[in-house]
This record gives structure tokens, sequence and C-alpha cells, in this order.
């Protein structure tokens, strides 16, 4: 990776921890994002989230993310990824 992709990297990263702790701190009182109810806002935040650490992000630091995503994961007719 070039100096120039790495320096513009580093913000997307900021981006994307300041991104998780918003989501932890809706999640630390909700179970889901949205009217207390899974919906199709809980599939698409997963979509990604659950696998933030492909991308190098750590996500002991939040708590409710994880729960969540085991929520998420415990729907009915949930699907791995990589069962595509």
């Amino acid at each position: 990776m070039t100096e120039e992709r790495r320096a513009a990297l580093e913000p997307k990263r900021e981006r994307g921890y300041e991104a998780l702790e918003v989501m932890d701190s809706h999640l630390e009182d909700h179970d889901f994002f949205v009217a207390g109810r899974y919906s199709i806002a809980d599939i698409a935040l997963y979509a990604y989230t659950h696998v933030a650490d492909e991308g190098g992000f750590d996500l002991d630091g939040f708590p409710a993310v994880r729960a969540w995503i085991d929520r998420v994961r415990s729907q009915p007719a949930h699907i791995l990824i990589t069962q595509v």
C-alpha cells in the first residue's frame, strides 16, 4: 500500500470507529435500531458490521454492538454470507 493510500485510509477508519460508537450508544438502550424490533435497518447495518474485523476494526470495545450482532444472527432464516 502506498503512503498516499495509507494516509487516505486513516480518516475513513476514524469515521468507522465514530459510527461504531454511535451504534453502540444507541444499542445500549435498544435491542434493534428502529421501533424496538428487527427491521431492514438492522439487516443493512449488519451486512458490514458483522465482518468489520475483516477491515481491521476491533469490536471488543463495543459490547452492545457485539450483542446486537448475536441478536441479528439468531433471527429466523438468518443466512451466513459465506453460505450464499
